[in-house]
C-alpha cells in the first residue's frame, strides 16, 4: 500500500514560515535596539562625559 505523494504543502506553509521568521526577527532587533543597546551607549556616553568634566576640573 504505497503513500500518496505530498504536493503542495512546502510552498503554502514557505510563505506563512517565512512572514512569521521575518516578523518576529525585525520585532527582536528593534527590542535589542531600542531596549538594550542604546541605554548601553546612553551609560557609555554618560561615563565618558563625566571622566572628561573631571579631567577638566583637576587642571584647572
Amino acid at each position: 500500500m504505497p503513500i500518496a505523494p505530498i504536493t503542495g504543502k512546502l510552498r503554502k506553509r514557505l510563505w506563512l514560515d517565512l512572514s512569521v521568521a521575518l516578523g518576529l526577527g525585525v520585532a527582536a532587533a528593534y527590542g535589542f535596539w531600542y531596549g538594550i543597546h542604546l541605554k548601553a551607549v546612553q551609560r557609555q556616553e554618560s561615563f565618558y562625559l563625566r571622566l572628561e568634566r573631571n579631567r577638566a576640573q583637576e587642571q584647572e
